[in-house]
């Protein structure tokens, strides 16, 4: 299977519990707003979220699966079996003693960690201890779920670990309409919430569990023991996750900070389930893909394919996340009132939420540049340099939103993650090309301005267009008219960046037809 069917695997996964994600925003938009119970839950669920994208979205395998792709090429699969079962037991136990320790200490947590700011609004601060205590338990069911996921991607099985995800929007989905339908108030629908996320938990590990049976390795419970193997991936799975998650640790430190400014937690989120939909299905599906195949490249010491996959999907991602980036800048606000302004969200949330998008809008390209690049560091089980790198990131980030938020507010949280995104994206490419891991390819070179070039001719039109078409974008006009100009103006402006692109050189068939035809050989390098 070509690298760019395997991307799309994993993507249609993504992206079905993107869009799902959208329909559970609108309607909590809806029956929540931005008011203090959307911050409170919001807040309370960032801190297991967090761990769940530092886990389940490739930090967890960046450590994992070179050791297991190592363990099934040593000693077969039952050798993986044993190694899958020595994680097993050392990790659900490590998490066991986690979590009881985390659920005693919620209330210091949530003041000193999670929300500092809501310790001035007691009984904001409770709803969030109390949503917290109820969610936690999440993180043992994605991180175990994540193992299982490592499992599945190194034995090439990527759909059903991309697939589990979607439960979570499909459970949270039915709650808000149950929620709906039975008239319940804000404070029922935020419990209803946090007990639905936490069977999401369960229903996804048990997808994921299945999986890997039928995939024919059955995972018994070993007594916890730190075996060498064991003790390797605890010495790569730590900045590991440190460094795959540095956009959730910047967000989550954007979280607490935005906490003493009422309805800036829930802005936050409501602009960062946008910008997630590409970074998720590209970004995402990009290391989650690329890091075993470049792991096999690497053991087989085919350097020519290794060079060529991490040149393809960095051409991959500009190719979809560049047009992305230049609609979130021009038509963030547009984007916001069709899908959020309606019931307690209003027209003046839709101005704060759209702004905060369009600044996340510029630091997109670098968030999943970022997945791009690190896969080149993990598969020769290097996960200290791209730590250090994040540890910078984060430096920057929390200076610059403690600088920019008493005077811009949310936005300059948002300000404040872009340039930290681009910082961290420089630094790791920057390394690989000086240590000689990142070698020159023409057809990458020759395409990556071209591709600009194309963004901004389609941002040009859609900002034109746009401007034209605000009778029917604006608040006056009913949902379907918003709706029907928003989809008219994407779809244009789509037409526009592929006929640009095409035309100037930035992408072309053969590109295409190498890219999703079946490998019988490597792809060839462009010199």
């Amino acid at each position: 299977m070509s690298l760019i069917k395997k991307f799309a695997t994993v993507a249609s996964g993504t992206l079905m519990s993107r869009v799902l994600g959208f329909a559970r925003e609108m309607l909590m938009a809806a029956a929540l707003g931005t008011g203090p119970i959307a911050d409170a839950f919001y807040a309370a669920f960032q801190f297991p979220n967090t761990f769940r994208r530092l886990f389940a979205e490739g930090a967890f395998n960046a450590a994992f699966v070179p050791l297991f792709a190592k363990e099934i090429e040593a000693n077969g699969v039952e050798g993986a079996k044993r190694f899958s079962e020595e994680v097993f037991g050392v990790l659900f136990t490590a998490l066991l003693a986690l979590t009881i320790v985390m659920e005693l200490a919620m209330p210091l947590i949530v003041r000193f960690v999670v929300a500092p700011g809501f310790a001035a609004d007691p009984e904001k601060f409770d709803l969030t201890v109390a949503l917290a205590t109820i969610m936690f338990p999440y993180l043992i069911c994605m991180s175990l779920a994540a193992m299982m996921s490592g499992m599945l991607n190194s034995l090439r099985r990527y759909f059903a670990a991309a697939i589990a995800p979607v439960f979570l929007n499909i459970i949270l989905v039915a709650v808000l309409a149950n929620a709906w339908y039975r008239g319940h108030d804000g404070l029922a629908v935020g419990y209803a919430l946090a007990w639905g996320v936490l069977a999401a938990g369960l229903v996804q590990l048990g997808i994921v569990w299945i999986a890997v049976r039928h995939a024919g390795i059955a995972i018994g419970f070993r007594r916890p023991k730190l075996t060498p193997n064991v003790k390797r991936l605890l010495w790569l799975a730590l900045p590991a996750a440190i460094t795959g998650g540095i956009t959730q640790i910047n967000t989550l430190i954007g979280t607490a900070i935005a906490s003493g400014q009422a309805s800036a937690v829930s802005s936050l989120n409501l602009a960062d389930r946008i910008y997630q939909l590409p970074l998720g299905v590209v970004g995402v599906a990009v290391a989650i893909v690329l890091l075993p195949e470049l792991s096999r490249a690497l053991k087989s010491g085919n350097l020519i394919e290794a060079a060529n996959l991490q040149n393809r999907s960095v051409e991959f991602t500009l190719f979809l996340t560049l047009p992305a980036a230049a609609a979130l800048l021009v038509i963030s606000e547009p984007i916001i009132r069709v899908l959020y302004e309606r019931g307690a969200f209003t027209a003046d949330s839709t101005v704060v939420v759209a702004s905060i998008l369009s600044i996340f809008g510029l630091g997109l390209p670098a968030f999943v540049l970022i997945k791009a690049f690190t896969p080149g560091f993990f598969a020769r089980e290097d996960t200290r340099t791209p730590m250090y790198f994040a540890a910078a990131s984060v430096a920057v980030n929390i200076t610059v939103a403690l600088t920019l938020f008493p005077s811009m507010g949310a936005p300059g949280i948002a300000t404040a993650s872009a340039i930290a995104g681009w910082i961290n994206a420089a630094l790791l490419l920057g390394t690989l090309i000086r240590r000689g891991h990142w070698d020159r390819d023409a057809g990458l070179l020759k395409r990556t301005p071209r591709l600009v070039i194309a963004s901004a001719v389609m941002a040009g039109g859609l900002w034109f267009a746009a401007a034209k078409a605000e009778p029917w974008l604006g608040s006056a006009a009913p949902f379907y008219t918003q709706a029907a100009a928003l989809a008219v103006l994407v779809s244009g402006a789509v037409v526009v960046y592929f006929a640009v692109a095409f035309a100037i050189g930035g992408a072309d068939i053969g590109m295409i037809r190498r890219n999703i035809r079946r490998k019988g050989t490597p792809m060839p390098v462009e010199e």
